[in-house]
């Protein structure tokens, strides 16, 4: 139980978030995310493409016809800085309006609710952004609607929801709206309105040299010439082996449905962590990539000139951050980026 905690605090949590109480599509768009920043095992492979470390996603609470949207976003930490804030809203094909008045694109804007009972008196509304879309295609139109999450997350009372209207490209109400958008009714899931927000919870690693993904595969074990495996002996124990092997990298499989967690872990469903084993026998190679500190410490183990002072360790040089695709209490899905989780390479320090 103690080390669960523990495992918890790794990942930012106090305690596991209860799985969905039923079967649940996450956004294709959370799912493409995950894909782009992080490799099959969720390591981190592109560290550019984030500018926080978290990006959540919620799904509109009205299920109305009415182009009015809610979100919840009280699962946002108050620790978390709010970058940037989307709204993501999914095209239908446009209605067939006759006539010769028909239009080749219409404005799409979006308000911020102030007043949820009067949206359409003068101070009921106030607009976050505008658009100009066409009337010939489908599909996901992105709006950025950040100074209106940066006021609900502050204050939660002030988040009366959000309003669309389309209109002409002049300005003039379109009635009725030659376009719709896909609703939480009688649409496919992967469709629904969604809520994107991108944050930054603070929580950052130890200053080591981080990189994107690259190949990572343990290196081949070098054990000292002339000393075959079948003549090593039974009596000769695992450990002492290992002090015969050179520091290097070595396999740490994390496996969260081992852990009990697979309920809430979307992808990925373990990864490998690695490890740092092996000796640091002087004179430490450049192989070893010592640091100063551990050539010195080498040099004055190996002629013992200071009492109590051991041989420098094999400890990780380079981490990688690895991404969890996951649902948190609310059934929302987040893509959190956590630093220094995976083993890059091993020096001897």
């Amino acid at each position: 139980a103690e080390a669960l905690k523990k495992l918890l605090e790794v990942f930012g949590m106090e305690d596991p978030p209860a799985p969905p109480t039923h079967f649940k599509q996450p956004p294709q768009y959370m799912v493409d995310l995950f894909n782009t920043v992080a490799n099959a095992d969720g390591v981190t492979k592109n560290p550019d493409i984030l500018k926080g470390n978290t990006v959540r996603s919620f799904l509109d609470k009205t299920h109305s016809e009415e182009m009015r949207f809610l979100f919840v976003l009280s699962s946002v930490a108050k620790n978390e800085k709010i970058l940037t804030a989307e709204l993501h809203l999914f095209r239908l094909w446009p209605r067939v309006t006759d006539g010769p008045k028909r239009h080749h694109h219409c404005r799409l804007s979006v308000y911020q609710v102030l007043e949820k009972d009067k949206p359409d008196t003068p101070g009921g509304k106030k607009l976050l952004a505008s658009q100009l879309v066409s009337l010939q295609t489908s599909g996901w139109v992105v709006f950025a609607i950040t100074p209106a999450v940066r006021e609900w997350t502050e204050d939660e009372s002030s988040n009366q929801g959000l309003l669309v209207t389309v209109q002409s490209p002049e300005g003039s109400p379109l009635d009725p709206p030659p376009l719709q958008f896909a609703t939480g009714w009688g649409h496919h899931e992967s469709k629904k309105p969604m809520l994107v927000l991108f944050t930054d919870d603070g929580r950052r690693g130890v200053l080591l040299p981080t990189a994107g993904f690259a190949d990572l595969k343990p290196q081949a074990p070098n054990l000292p010439a002339k000393m075959p495996m079948s003549k090593l002996g039974r009596s000769r124990s695992t450990r002492s082996l290992d002090r015969l092997k050179p520091c290097q990298l070595h396999p740490l499989s994390v496996d969260f449905e081992e852990i009990g967690w697979s309920g809430w872990i979307i992808s990925p469903r373990g990864y490998n962590a690695f490890h740092c084993k092996g000796s640091c026998p002087f004179p430490l190679g450049e192989n070893m990539r010592p640091t100063n500190h551990a050539t010195v410490q080498s040099i004055i183990n190996a002629l013992k000139l200071s009492e109590g002072v051991s041989s420098p360790c094999c400890v990780p040089d380079k981490l990688y951050s690895i991404n969890l695709l996951y649902f948190d209490d609310d059934e929302n899905v987040v893509l959190k980026q956590y630093d220094d989780m995976v083993a890059g390479s091993c020096g001897c320090h």
